[in-house]
């Protein structure tokens, strides 16, 4: 048989009958330890839950069959994903990152990357040209991030990969806004892909999480679950069960985001009361072209506008919204909106008339409306 497309895979994926009593349901094992046998050994595989138990078992062997990687880890957060990564650098070592990126992201590389001296380099990575100056010798990771948050802009992964390589460099890739239905990294030969699982693999704004899959590199991998381990940052079972479960209708959710998001991106394109509309899937992104090749199964589900009249009619505009709701985050099923300047606080890049929206599984007329009505 060919291999499962990726709807099979989310249903399917290390998801099978209880072996004990037959429950379609995975159990949740709410246990910090394991039994031993009489002669000390764990020939069930479990010790101790900071190590690992079924549930984290499940919820990585899914990820990696959705991503394609060797192996993946489930974090307690998508910046404690990030850090596992950030570990396996060293003093003198230099991070390439994007001028344009998460702001927890660029504040880990700030704060924590360089007291522990490491370089870091930024650039736009939506110009490969400037990718490529900004590499040295002692590049040891690039850090990708496509879409961005929240200007969207899109960065070619197949050139900047293989610039990556080419340096001798590891290259990472953010794939939170794309998530495995829309963008596959690795297809691009990446060695890492990172997520906020908090986002579109939990979808439902109750779970915490993060995720790293390896591509290919099985000492990378045993490097990052040691880590996991004595970091103790690993994902609790209850969280592995909740984010496995939802996985499952991952594909479903995605797409039915995808396709309002860009139907509400057309709509504001065309707005008076809107200077800018920033989403990949729009012909006058200057990033389009190259996220239609690499974004095969839609542009994602997030799009940020800016207001002609300012910061001000952003803010009024997000009071009289009736179906988004003012809250951070994106990827559930709830549309939410932000003004995502004053949630980054001082320093932030973001224009100040800009706000985010994060486009939920409501019926995409109603959207509408609601936008139509809160830009008067």
């Amino acid at each position: 048989m060919p291999e499962p497309r990726l709807n099979t895979r989310c249903v399917h994926a290390a998801h099978e009958p209880d072996a004990a009593v037959g429950a379609i349901a995975e159990p949740i094992y709410l246990t910090t330890t394991f039994e031993r046998d009489a002669d000390g050994a764990y020939p069930r595989g479990y010790r101790y839950s900071r190590e690992g138990s079924p549930n984290r078992t499940a919820l990585e062997s899914c990820m990696a069959s959705l991503e394609g990687g060797i192996g993946a880890l489930a974090f307690a957060s998508g910046l404690a994903a990030n850090m596992a990564i950030f570990e396996l650098l060293r003093a003198g070592d230099r991070v390439l990152a994007p001028l344009e990126a998460y702001y927890g992201t660029l504040k880990q590389l700030r704060e924590h990357a360089s007291a522990r001296g490491i370089t870091v380099d930024s650039t736009d990575f939506s110009d490969s040209a400037a990718v490529q100056a900004a590499l040295t010798g002692r590049t040891r990771l690039v850090w990708i991030e496509t879409p961005t948050n929240p200007l969207l802009s899109i960065t070619d992964l197949a050139r900047v990969t293989a610039m990556g390589h080419a340096a001798g460099a590891w290259v990472a890739c953010d794939n939170t806004l794309a998530t495995p239905m829309c963008q596959q990294p690795f297809a691009f030969k990446a060695d890492f892909i990172v997520h906020s699982g908090t986002k579109y693999l939990g979808g439902h704004s109750d779970v915490m999480s993060g995720i790293v899959v390896v591509r290919d590199d099985r000492a990378l991998l045993g490097q990052l679950q040691n880590w996991q381990r004595v970091g103790g940052a690993g994902l609790a079972p209850f969280d592995c069960w909740l984010l496995r479960r939802s996985i499952a209708t991952l594909g479903i959710r995605v797409r039915t985001q995808c396709r309002s998001a860009q139907l509400i991106a057309e709509f504001l394109a065309s707005h008076p009361a809107i200077e800018r509309v920033y989403y990949p899937g729009l012909p006058r992104h200057p990033g389009y072209a190259i996220a239609a090749a690499q974004m095969p199964g839609g542009f994602g589900a997030v799009l940020s506008m800016c207001l002609t009249a300012g910061s001000p009619a952003a803010f009024a505009a997000a009071r009289r919204t009736r179906f988004f709701t003012r809250a951070t985050s994106l990827g559930g099923v709830e549309s939410l909106i932000e003004h995502r300047a004053s949630i980054e606080g001082p320093g932030s890049q973001t224009p100040q008339n800009l706000l985010r929206l994060s486009i939920g599984i409501e019926d995409t007329q109603d959207l509408i409306d609601d936008l139509a009505q809160a830009l008067v």
